[in-house]
């Protein structure tokens, strides 16, 4: 009789894991949970197979509340873990944003496999902490674990977080040591990296030789074109890949709408989104829209990018609307702006981002008492606008600019590398671009010489490489119209290409033109 019981318990167990495992394989992440819960009504204790299914469901939700309370109950009852309660644990820390409980976590372990130092490097990774992720490959190895495939794509995007082509570099010849280069999806992470650290051509040659290509892989290169501008290129791509009787799907149709925006293709774009769901019968969801929005606003279609949106068939999200403020601000449009911004302030009531660019929509037109009145409606928020900061890679080493930054040890000879610039760019043809400035500028020299971070590490680049090398330079924020024009002019004056990255694409600055066309 008492082994009749443990069987019926064992196969209640086996059944309620089976169905918070489908509910989690489904994204039903609260169900999984409730199921959890009804066992422990119903007197059924999970067992150390079950912990995992319901830790990933505290992940999915990214719940730390109810994930420590999971952990809780690990200790509580006594459960014997493994290294698949333990990565759960991790894993669902780091997704809670706790990264501390997960290294505490990996640290108790009693045997560190390249499973848990994979998750703990994926962690890191998530959730920005570049420096500790590497940190923590670099112990893995001397801990004598061996990565496989799975943590070198995890570790992979560390490069482009520090802005570190070389250290990208030095990952690829690893993959190419330990004979993964020839995978696809080990090909798309290294495609990812080169594309984001400024390297398209490296990133084409990674594309080039492999034979077997997958649509993740055709569509990692053709956002790659698009990030840099380069939209007839992943036009090119997208024909290529349907020859080949390669079926696009709707990831491709988002990257090659982003490629034709960011290029001013508006006729290629439209064609694109078309095509879409008449010759592959997809059917278009609201970020394609976002998209076609972006695509119209750009080339100053402004009405007809209201329009559009107006007859959506589906509901348009914040990411609509904020392509359409986007581009009011680029083409001046306060009336359009304004009925962006609203509905925005209701959809998005805590993104500061908004009530920046249409704060300085205002500014643009001279309508300052509007300007005070968004930023009273931030302070009141308790918004703070994030401070400009710039990376450099020089010598294997990463430099990080702030906004008139003078903590570097060779301050001093940046600002006087930039200030040996200013006649030059003046006679070059420099005129200050000050709409999007809120406060009156009386020196022109002087505004020059505002330390934006990125003008900051382009300086420090020109003194630290030598004459002909390329500076890569990433930004946290969108450069600005004044930085802009002003790292066109210092290309052409210093006889180099300069390559910077901000949150929406890259800028290939050569011979005092841009890539973007100013489309950004």
């Amino acid at each position: 009789m008492e082994l009749f019981q443990l069987m019926k318990m064992h196969m209640l167990v086996s059944c309620r894991r089976a169905q918070m495992g489908s509910c989690c394989e489904r994204g039903f992440y609260e169900q999984s949970l409730s199921l959890y819960y009804q066992m422990q009504r119903e007197g059924v204790l999970p067992d150390k197979f079950t912990f995992p299914v319901v830790l990933k469901a505290c992940a999915g939700l990214a719940d730390l509340q109810q994930g420590k309370g999971i952990h809780h109950d690990i200790i509580r009852r006594g459960v014997e873990t493994n290294v698949y309660v333990d990565c759960a644990l991790m894993d669902m820390y780091c997704k809670g944003r706790s990264v501390d409980n997960a290294r505490r976590v990996f640290n108790e372990m009693s045997e560190q496999n390249v499973v848990s130092w994979t998750a703990m490097i994926a962690g890191y990774v998530q959730n920005g902490y570049a420096n500790e992720a590497l940190e923590a490959f670099c112990q893995m190895q001397v801990a004598g674990v061996k990565p496989n495939l799975v943590t070198l794509t995890s570790v992979l995007p560390v490069c482009d977080q520090l802005a570190a082509l070389r250290l990208g570099e030095q990952f690829h010849n690893h993959i190419i040591k330990n004979e993964f280069q020839s995978d696809a999806f080990v090909a798309s992470a290294l495609i990812d990296m080169y594309t984001k650290c400024g390297s398209v051509e490296d990133a084409w040659q990674v594309f080039d030789k492999i034979s077997k290509r997958d649509v993740a892989l055709w569509n990692s290169m053709i956002v790659g074109y698009g990030m840099h501008g380069y939209g007839k290129e992943a036009l090119g791509l997208f024909d290529r890949m349907q020859l080949e009787g390669m079926k696009p799907d709707h990831v491709t149709f988002i990257h090659i709408l982003s490629a034709c925006s960011h290029s001013g293709l508006l006729d290629e774009g439209l064609q694109c989104f078309d095509c879409m769901s008449r010759d592959y019968h997809i059917a278009p969801k609201v970020h394609h829209y976002a998209c076609v929005v972006d695509l119209l606003g750009r080339k100053g279609c402004l009405v007809e990018a209201y329009d559009f949106i107006m007859k959506m068939p589906l509901q348009p999200d914040g990411v609509v609307w904020g392509a359409l403020l986007t581009a009011c601000r680029i083409h001046h449009n306060v009336e359009i702006g304004e009925s962006a911004a609203e509905r925005l302030f209701v959809l998005e009531p805590d993104n500061c981002g908004n009530y920046v660019i249409m704060s300085n929509i205002y500014a643009d037109a001279g309508r300052w008492d509007d300007v005070k009145n968004v930023r009273m409606m931030m302070k009141h928020r308790g918004f703070k606008k994030r401070p400009g900061c710039s990376w450099i890679e020089v010598n294997n080493t990463v430099h990080a600019f702030l906004v008139e930054d003078t903590a570097h040890q060779q301050s001093v000879e940046i600002f006087a590398m930039l200030d040996s610039f200013a006649p030059q760019l003046k006679e070059a043809g420099y005129i200050p671009e000050t709409q999007f400035v809120l406060h009156d500028v009386e020196d022109e020299e002087e505004y020059i010489l505002c330390g934006h971070s990125e003008k900051l590490a382009i300086a420090f680049g020109l003194i630290e490489t030598r004459p002909g090398i390329p500076i890569r330079i990433t930004k946290n924020l969108r450069v600005c119209g004044d930085c802009h024009n002003t790292i066109k002019l210092i290309s052409k004056v210093a006889g180099r290409e300069i390559i910077v990255r901000d949150p929406n694409r890259f800028h290939h600055f050569r011979d005092g033109l841009c890539s973007c066309q100013n489309y950004w």
